[in-house]
């Protein structure tokens, strides 16, 4: 089965384009994140996805950078807590791009790196990718079997990019903000 992968970031992408594959599907990546900000953070994350897609020969398509239709959307939510309300808005945001992407390419299937995260609720993901596309979303949990574990390992063996917040603004201030009450050296990577 052709599935678009939505890929969040080229760490998280390793490890679960190689379940995919494992599992007889062919991966074609969609590299869609209007949320990740600033733009040069945008840019790391995306050389980083390229490589991985270079090393595992794989396609990988980049949606448009439209991050004020990101914060239209995330509006009056950004004083929500890391894994609330504005993080299923963002979720939504880019699995319905992911499924409209779907549509112009061919595939039989979506899915998105996003549960390999540590952090990130598969059950709150799975039930936005099953809103969007209904039985076209692979329901997934890709940190399950060592799957996290596996990305970082790739990562490290690739030397990728690894970034220290989720992506949005609002993640990266609380991410300042923690980090700023914390002993020197101790910074929380959030990876995913």
């Amino acid at each position: 089965m052709k599935v678009v992968l939505h890929i969040c970031c080229g760490v998280c992408a390793g490890g679960v384009v190689e379940r995919l594959t494992s599992e007889g599907h062919q991966v074609h990546g969609f590299f869609y994140n209007p949320n990740i900000h600033p733009q040069a953070e945008y840019e790391r994350r995306l050389k980083a996805a390229r490589k991985v897609a270079k090393e595992l020969n794989f396609p990988l398509e980049d949606g448009p950078y439209l991050p004020e239709e990101w914060f239209k959307e995330a509006a009056s939510l950004e004083q929500e807590p890391e894994g609330g309300r504005r993080c299923e808005v963002c979720f939504s945001v880019r699995l319905e791009k992911t499924y409209a992407y779907l549509a112009d390419c061919g595939g039989d299937a979506f899915t998105t790196t996003l549960t390999v995260g540590p952090r990130k609720s598969a059950s709150v993901i799975n039930r936005v990718g099953q809103q969007v596309g209904g039985d076209r979303f692979l329901v997934r949990d890709f940190k399950k079997q060592a799957g996290f574990q596996r990305t970082t390992e790739l990562a490290r063996q690739w030397a990728l990019y690894r970034q220290h917040y989720c992506g949005c603004s609002y993640s990266l201030r609380d991410n300042l903000n923690k980090s700023a009450h914390q002993p020197r050296g101790s910074l929380s990577l959030a990876g995913d």
